[in-house]
């Protein structure tokens, strides 16, 4: 038996791939293994090859795999894209209707079962994804009633004839399969899971589920690609407490409104891509100068203009720090899973609040889309902390406005909400004195800029940094942002394997930066090492630009629309480190 192993499915998009691998995990989860998941998909709403891999494990993992176990092929392109992954051994499982055939040079079994044909005879070739299903099921040799269940849970509420279809099509396909093999692969018995009980999600669902957790109430937003699941998801939940989602004519809109509603006391917050961001930057620069918080999610693709849109990238660093015109305080926080794509949300929430600030929630989407196991959330951790609000508010003789942006050590005013007697007082985008009175005095003006700026002085969000700091003086340190932590981790365990030592730094914190966390990690180590998915170095130019250290910190970077794998950061951390695997290989006779 075996502790993981790696599935996929392909197709053209809109033939049930999404569908198939969502049923196929979802049983996978019930038994309690730990999955983590990738998705291909073409900007498009039908047709282009489109695939989805699931990693599944015995034990916790945050990272797909370099190779391949099964592959479940509704097309010969399937085959031709994805065989290559395969390791030796492999099964296809492939819609005979095709002829399907294997590239050559690749040594697996081929199993072609009439998976149209099937589900035609059972009415329609719809359920073609659950015939599929059915017989990766069964080379698994895992229990059949499992997976009934969650047939049972996808299409209950289309009534029960339709749910016997399903589960009919479904034994169809594994006693198909497993009279071609003979019974379940004995090389792909999977052992029990813990069976104990895990959320499954992406992380744009754990983002719109903290979000409610925080009590936002409104959201506004125009749908974009990666971030659309978080109003879906809002969409749903959000009115059972009270709450709304507005969708916008644009992205303009949607920033604007959210600040409007911070300001009127009511915690809102947006969602967007690249794109989406671009507009929302004088919007932003408004939030600062009138010092209204507001949360806004980035989830970061394929750029510039249109890009990639279903692609992965980490290329909007640069635009979430110096992106608005004029200088304002701003938090950036990244998200290195789905448990701190909880967490995270609630947390900005009460950054913006406590600061006044524009909070910007940065993800990527192979974070914000790929479904993953993670741990039940705690929800005795949150606190919602709403800041310096002030009522009851004495009467001034001399009947003048509230100094809303009064001067104060710390740099935060005291806020208080529309309505509240003796706080009258302006609110404006252009420079102003306490009271929010424009002004362009140059004395006023370096006040207040002053006294925006020291904000964010002591700020420090929870866990800036992830870091795991083994050694002293290590070979390399190895550093990454969102959705690089899992990788890196599990390239750092064949390192070690092969002497290199190596510590790991995410960071997490973003602006302002922490540098007084990161330098002395950067000093101990001989070579720096950078992960992400930018062709420019972003987040390695942003430690240059705190740390120094120029010639320590190299950059690995990938900019080719997917995410790294394993294989990809244990070959760049060799290289960058001098070890070289296969000259030694030869030189002690082993080739």
């Amino acid at each position: 038996m075996i502790s993981q192993l790696s599935w996929k499915i392909g197709g053209q998009q809109g033939e049930g791939v999404e569908s198939t691998d969502r049923i196929f995990s979802t049983a996978l989860n019930r038994l309690g293994y730990y999955l983590y998941g990738y998705r291909h998909f073409s900007s498009r709403i039908k047709g282009g090859h489109t695939n989805n891999k699931i990693r599944i494990s015995t034990k916790p993992i945050r990272a797909i795999s370099d190779d391949l176990d099964i592959l479940v092929a509704f097309d010969q392109e399937s085959i031709d894209l994805n065989a290559h992954e395969l390791c030796s051994g492999g099964v296809i499982v492939a819609d005979a209707k095709f002829n399907p055939s294997v590239p050559e040079g690749i040594d697996v079994k081929l199993f072609p079962v009439p998976i149209t044909s099937i589900a035609e005879e059972l009415g329609t070739s719809l359920m073609k994804n659950m015939v599929a299903s059915g017989a990766s099921w069964a080379l698994l040799g895992l229990p059949l009633e499992v997976f009934n269940k969650a047939v049972e849970e996808e299409f209950g509420r289309k009534g029960q004839a339709i749910v016997d279809k399903n589960i009919e099509a479904v034994k169809r396909g594994a006693d198909f399969v497993l009279e071609l093999a003979g019974g379940p692969l004995d090389n792909f018995k999977l052992e029990p899971a813990d069976g104990k009980q895990k959320l499954f999600m992406i992380g744009n669902d754990a983002i719109g589920l903290g979000a409610l957790t925080a009590g936002c109430r409104i959201m506004s937003a125009y749908p974009i690609t990666p971030a659309s699941e978080i109003m879906e998801y809002l969409i749903k939940k959000l009115p059972k407490f009270g709450g709304t989602v507005v969708q916008t004519e644009d992205e303009i809109a949607a920033i604007t409104m959210a600040i409007g509603s911070n300001y009127a006391g009511v915690r809102s917050m947006t969602a967007s891509a690249g794109p989406g961001l671009s507009l929302m930057m004088e919007a932003i620069g408004l939030a600062g100068m009138t010092e209204t918080p507001v949360v806004i999610v980035d989830t970061q693709r394929g750029g510039p203009s249109t890009g990639l849109p279903t692609k992965q990238e980490q290329s909007d660093i640069n635009a979430l720090i110096y992106g608005t015109h004029g200088e304002i305080p701003k938090i950036v926080i990244a998200p290195s899973s789905i448990e701190e794509c909880f967490y995270d949300t609630v947390e900005a929430f009460n950054l913006a609040e406590k600061y006044q600030v524009p909070v910007i929630v940065a993800t990527d989407l192979q974070l914000s889309l790929g479904k993953q196991s993670c741990e039940m959330l705690d929800y005795n951790k949150i606190q919602i902390e709403r800041g310096y609000i002030v009522k009851d508010i004495p009467e001034r003789e001399d009947k003048s406005m509230f100094n809303r942006y009064a001067v104060t050590d710390n740099g935060i005013s005291p806020r208080v909400l529309p309505g509240e007697k003796n706080g009258i007082h302006h609110v404006t985008g252009v420079e102003h004195d306490e009271a929010g009175r424009p002004s362009e005095s140059t004395v006023n003006r370096k006040k207040m800029m002053d006294k925006r700026l020291r904000k964010l002085d002591e700020m420090q969000i929870t866990n800036p940094i992830h870091l795991h700091s083994p050694h002293a003086e290590p070979d390399l340190l190895i550093v990454g942002m969102g959705s690089t932590g899992g990788t890196i981790d599990q390239a750092r365990l064949r390192l070690n394997g092969e002497g290199v030592t190596s510590n790991h730094m995410t960071v997490r914190q973003m602006h302002p930066f922490p540098t007084e966390l990161i330098l002395p990690e950067i000093q101990k180590a001989k070579k720096v090492l950078v992960f992400e998915n930018n062709a420019t170095g972003q987040l390695a130019n942003l430690m240059k630009l705190h740390c120094g250290n120029h010639d320590k910190i190299l950059n690995a970077l990938k900019y080719d629309g997917s995410p790294f794998l394993p294989s990809e950061v244990f070959e760049e951390c060799a290289k960058a480190a001098g070890y070289k695997p296969h000259e030694e290989l030869v030189q002690n006779g082993n080739l």
